[in-house]
C-alpha cells in the first residue's frame, strides 16, 4: 500500500479499546441560515442527489424540531428532488411524514430520471420538474419566495438555461 494510505489504516495508529477516549472531527463548513424575519416566507428548494442533506435540516427545522421558527412558520417550504430511480430518495420517510402532519405548509416533487419522461419524451431532470411549476414558482419569487440550490454542480447549467428560457418567454430580463 501506498505510504498515506497505510498511514491513515486504524491498525497503524492502534485499533481503540472500548472506553477509550476518541476525538472526533466536524461539523466543518459554514451553517446555511434560513431567513426567519417573516414567516410568512415561501422557501423553494432544489436538490439533486446527496444536495438534500442540507434541506432535510430545513425540513426537520421548520416541521420536526421544536424551535421559535417552527411555532411561527406560515410559509410554504416546496422542495424539488432530482434522483435517479425512487430507491435514491434519501429522508423520504422525513419527508412524507412532514408533509403529511404539515400538508398547508409542506410541498414535494422528484424529478426521477429513469422512471419519468419530461414534456418531450425525455429523461426527467431537475430542470424539466422545476420547469413544470414554472409560473407558480416565479409568482413566489414576485412574493419575496428564497430559492436554493443544492448538489451537483452539472445540474446548474440546466437550471440556468431553465430559467432565463422562462425569464425570456415572460419578458423578464433573467441577468437582473
Amino acid at each position: 500500500a501506498a505510504p498515506a494510505k497505510r498511514e491513515s489504516s486504524p491498525t497503524f495508529w492502534g485499533a481503540p479499546r472500548r472506553g477509550d477516549e476518541v476525538m472526533r472531527p466536524g461539523p466543518a463548513g459554514k451553517v446555511m441560515l434560513m431567513p426567519e424575519e417573516d414567516p410568512t416566507t415561501d422557501y423553494i428548494m432544489v436538490a439533486t442527489g446527496t444536495g438534500i442533506a442540507p434541506f432535510r435540516g430545513f425540513v426537520r427545522r421548520l416541521f420536526a424540531e421544536d424551535t421559535p421558527a417552527a411555532a411561527v412558520y406560515k410559509g410554504e417550504a416546496w422542495l424539488f428532488l432530482g434522483v435517479a430511480n425512487s430507491d435514491a430518495l434519501l429522508y423520504d420517510d422525513e419527508f412524507q411524514l412532514a408533509k403529511e402532519q404539515n400538508p398547508e405548509n409542506f410541498r414535494i416533487d422528484y424529478a426521477l430520471s429513469r422512471e419519468q419522461e419530461n414534456k418531450n419524451g425525455g429523461k426527467m431532470y431537475i430542470q424539466d420538474k422545476v420547469e413544470e411549476y414554472a409560473d407558480e414558482i416565479f409568482a413566489k419569487l414576485d412574493n419575496g419566495a428564497h430559492m436554493y440550490f443544492c448538489g451537483l454542480k452539472g445540474m446548474m447549467p440546466g437550471i440556468q438555461d431553465m430559467l432565463a428560457g422562462v425569464c425570456e418567454g415572460k419578458g423578464i430580463d433573467y441577468n437582473e
